[in-house]
């Protein structure tokens, strides 16, 4: 099974931001809005990430708002030649270069998911139906996994620390600054979560990996919300999957065709859910990144 590169850790500072003395209404929902992402940063399932895609969509509205406001434009075309400022709309591009990569993942799976399960209508699941078109699901995947994780060492190497000095700028130009590197990294944090969870774990050891298997093989057994937690649809699919194929002989390993289309219909869903939140946040990037480039370019 491929492994994919640790996950680069970002995070971002628990406080409070504002514009200077009087606060735009706008500031205390963009600080709300950024604190219900760091509470969530713990969670890495699909449906915790596919909550948290929804909550930058909100975070994005409020910041396009606060990019409509005359003072916000105007504290940053004082600085547009400035480093530090034109870096926030660079920040903003390699958001999209990543929402693009989970993009093309999620598309790529999707499509190996509905192929596996036409041939698992046409034929049954066992020691010879379908076993081409699984080996097939598991390159594919390890190709996903490869991309990911080129995709983090990249993002890994790019990522920058938000240091400048404050001295002879507007406070206005701060604040403004700083919220949109604190929305950024917010954002990064979410995607490099999305990229873990469909890459799957660098490596799974054989007890764990049997563990998994041996719960996939119980179709009665209902899971608590823990182990959902614990492995994600694209886990269990592909640890089902690999660990088959390393099997010379179907006794040894069996899981009944009901489970196999269970586990690639929930691993549908999460995809189409995944998918559906991306794309509205890719949508969302591209809008912000025109408004700041529209701002500094007049």
């Amino acid at each position: 099974m491929a492994s994919s590169s640790p996950i680069p850790k970002t995070s971002y500072h628990a406080r409070s931001i504002s514009l200077p003395s009087r606060p735009h209404p706008l500031i205390p929902q963009i600080d709300a809005h950024l604190c219900i992402l760091r509470a969530s940063e713990a969670t890495s399932s699909s449906s915790s990430i596919t909550d948290k895609l929804s909550s930058l969509e909100n975070l994005y509205d409020c910041m396009e708002n606060l990019l409509l406001l005359p003072l916000s434009r105007q504290a940053l075309v004082q600085h547009q030649n400035q480093k530090w400022v034109n870096e926030v709309a660079d920040g903003y591009l390699l958001l999209l270069d990543v929402c693009s990569v989970a993009e093309d993942a999620l598309l790529q799976t999707k499509e190996g998911v509905q192929e596996l399960q036409s041939t698992l209508r046409r034929r049954p699941y066992g020691e010879h139906g379908a076993a081409n078109e699984v080996a097939e699901y598991l390159a594919s995947r390890r190709k996903v996994k490869k991309v990911i994780s080129k995709s983090l060492r990249d993002l890994k190497s790019k990522q920058r620390k938000c240091d400048f000095s404050t001295s002879e700028k507007e406070p206005e130009t701060v604040a403004l600054v700083c919220i949109l590197r604190e929305v950024e990294v917010a954002t990064l944090t979410v995607l490099e979560s999305l990229l873990s969870s469909i890459a799957g774990p660098k490596m799974q050891s054989k007890t764990s990996k049997w563990s998994l298997v041996s719960r996939l093989m119980h179709s009665k057994r209902v899971e608590s919300e823990e182990e959902k937690a614990e492995f994600g649809e694209f886990e269990k699919v592909d640890a089902a999957f690999q660990t088959h194929i390393s099997q010379k002989t179907s006794k040894s390993f069996n899981i009944k065709a009901e489970n196999v289309q269970n586990l690639l219909g929930n691993l549908e869903l999460s995809i189409h859910d995944l998918d559906g939140g991306v794309g509205s946040l890719f949508r969302r990037l591209i809008k912000t990144r025109v408004s700041l480039l529209n701002i500094l370019n007049h």
